[in-house]
């Protein structure tokens, strides 16, 4: 069995770092394997480039420009299609295409005419939208039909509104594939059943979390930032804005008593600066070792995130002993139960704030029950679960009885 991975990056990102880990499980198994990207790489021996930083970014002004998001980076494509006729794999695995990384036509017209045994994973809801990626703070649902005159347009467009166009062709593409999707989370396994893909069979297989790094750590930080004696409430994100829910923060400094002391993690300047001054801002880091001793110095981890799949820092948070709180939104509330946290309604502030309180307060979670909780976010037991679901396409495959698996929601 040849697998091929393709993804926008490797080995860099979450998505990139799950490609190489799923790579490195199926090396030890001695599976021929490679990873195709395109945005980003670290390096690793197994990845083959096919775009640059410089083409992306092109490709990305030329999507803005004529309105065509995911049906640009022919050139990229045409790498891409020389490479599998190379190796000739017999299952390619789809993570994140949307990084204006490859043409879609031309992509999925060669899967078709190959008869390519695909997987695709989600981990967002790009594959069965015009353009956007999520669609829960606007409340749209046309996804569910045909989308059209987009809301949130200029955010893949500048100048036209080609969402209606962009979703039949996807439709159209979409269709007819030996395909088996993968969700991290059950919420978006059940929106997949309510869009075109429906038919298709559809895995959960969660997102992992390497224990090794993310474990309760001690450090200095509580020192170095003045917070030895306040109750610290934790925020982490890759970029804040209100769908992160920056605006919550704000509101909590405001609300929550004296002693606590926010803080949020991956904050740039500009955003620093219109802070208020009770919340502590502390730029990204690339370290996982520094940001593993970030969560472990807090009290409780909030996420008032108002869209999101399977949101990776609930998982560090947790597996660094520290409970979480987040609103009911996507599939952040999957990973919590009794013992480790738990979830208020999205936008519900009050309730945000009474379980703030009540949790660094009457202190209902330990550190080892939501370090027990974490154990069941072991990266490798995830990667182990793709290669199962390769070898059950390809014994399936090879004798013609394959019919799709559990859905899983």
């Amino acid at each position: 069995m040849k697998v091929v991975q393709i993804n926008a990056t490797c080995g860099v990102g979450s998505t990139g770092r799950i490609c190489v880990g799923i790579s490195q499980l199926l090396t030890e198994k001695q599976i021929e394997n490679y990873i195709l990207y395109s945005a980003a790489g670290n390096g690793y021996a197994l990845g083959i480039p096919c775009a640059d930083p410089h083409y992306i970014r092109r490709q990305a002004l030329q999507s803005k420009i004529l309105g065509n998001y995911g049906f640009n980076s022919r050139r990229a494509t045409r790498v891409m299609i020389e490479a599998l006729d190379r190796i000739g794999p017999d299952i390619v695995h789809l993570h994140n295409i949307h990084g204006h990384d490859c043409d879609l036509e031309a992509l999925f017209s060669y899967f078709k005419e190959r008869k390519t045994r695909l997987v695709w994973t989600f981990h967002d809801c790009w594959a069965f939208t015009g353009y956007c990626t999520y669609f829960d703070m606007v409340g749209c649902r046309q996804w569910q039909t045909q989308c059209s005159d987009c809301v949130q347009r200029r955010e893949y467009s500048w100048f036209v509104d080609r969402s209606a166009h962009l979703f039949a062709k996807k439709k159209a593409l979409f269709s007819g594939l030996d395909l088996t999707i993968v969700t991290p989370s059950a919420w978006l396994a059940g929106l997949v059943k309510q869009s075109f893909l429906q038919d298709y069979p559809v895995e959960v297989i969660r997102n992992g979390l390497d224990l090794r790094v993310f474990r309760p750590t001690k450090s200095d930080f509580r020192a170095r930032y003045g917070l030895e004696k306040a109750k610290i409430v934790l925020g982490v994100a890759l970029g804040w804005d209100k769908r992160k829910g920056l605006d919550v923060f704000v509101e909590m400094a405001e609300r929550l008593p004296k002693e606590y002391g926010i803080v949020l993690v991956g904050v740039d300047k500009k955003t620093a600066k219109r802070l208020p001054r009770r919340i502590c801002a502390v730029a990204r880091t690339n370290s996982r070792t520094e940001l593993a001793e970030i969560y472990s110095a807090a009290d409780v981890f909030v996420n008032p995130t108002r869209e999101e799949n399977y949101p990776t820092v609930n998982m560090e948070a947790l597996a660094c002993g520290v409970p979480v709180i987040t609103f009911r939104t996507g599939g952040s509330p999957e990973m919590l139960d009794g013992t480790c946290g738990s979830v208020v309604e999205r936008n519900d502030t009050d309730a945000l704030a009474r379980e703030i309180v009540r949790i660094c307060s009457d202190r209902p979670y330990s550190a080892e029950q939501c370090v027990r909780k974490a154990a069941a976010f072991d990266q490798n037991e995830r990667y182990k679960e793709y290669v199962k679901l390769y070898e059950r396409i390809n014994a399936a495959g090879d004798t013609g009885d394959f019919t799709g698996y559990s859905e899983g929601v």
